[in-house]
């Protein structure tokens, strides 16, 4: 049986699937996709369809790439099937991103639902205060990497006109986007576009501090 959530990031089409599998009543859940929005529903779904006298649900989270705070949630819904149902719940095999949102929200990577920082005992204000400023930060950090998702695409557009325009390395070309941000004070997306609109012809003219500053940084890193 198989459960699963699509939302958008960037124009793309991302999936969460969950694929179960029960044997003497012990249920397997095996996903693979982001924990993002929706992925909460997809797990209760999934766990809805487990059979009467399943009593152990086990998650298998090596193939989730890309988790935000919604994933807490995820833990949540979890965690809260297990305590009504009275059953034995596991999320383990955290990798990459994934495992640095747990670690930023004070969970036990290797056991989110068990180990340190899951008890249910009053905490003092201070930590309250500090973990809420690390939610904080992680929503931060989330937001940071969408941007940077939708930035790529038009970065690397723009490297490649300057390396076909000026015979230079990918590396080189970085350098120069960089340059003329830092220099221009504009950000390397809008930057990164007016190279690639540039190029097409067609597009609106960059200012005359931008015009300048892409001179400078072209003679600063090629020559």
């Amino acid at each position: 049986m198989s459960s699963a959530a699509h939302t958008s990031l960037a124009g793309r089409l991302d999936n969460l699937t969950i694929d179960a599998g029960v044997e003497g009543g012990r249920a397997v859940l095996v996903l693979r996709g982001d924990l993002m929005h929706g992925c909460a529903d997809t797990l209760a779904r999934a766990l809805a369809r487990l059979p009467d006298g399943t009593g152990r649900v086990d998650l298998d989270m090596t193939g989730v790439a890309f988790m935000d705070t919604t994933g807490l949630q995820f833990l949540e819904v979890l965690d809260t099937y297990g305590r009504r149902r009275r059953v034995r719940v596991t999320a383990t095999g955290w990798n990459d991103q994934p495992r640095r949102v747990l670690e930023m929200a004070g969970l036990d990577p290797d056991d989110p639902l068990h180990g340190p920082g899951t008890h249910r005992e009053p905490v003092p204000s201070a930590v309250v205060l500090e973990r809420a400023e690390q939610l904080d930060l992680l929503r931060t950090e989330v937001e940071q990497l969408r941007q940077a998702i939708v930035t790529r695409p038009v970065i690397d557009q723009a490297r490649g006109v300057l390396m076909a325009t000026h015979a230079c390395s990918s590396d080189q070309a970085w350098n120069v986007l960089r340059e003329a941000s830092q220099l221009s004070n504009t950000k390397l997306r809008k930057v990164a576009a007016v190279v690639t609109a540039g190029a097409e012809g067609g597009g609106p003219l960059p200012s005359p501090e931008l015009r300048q500053a892409l001179r400078t940084a072209v003679e600063r890193c090629l020559n």
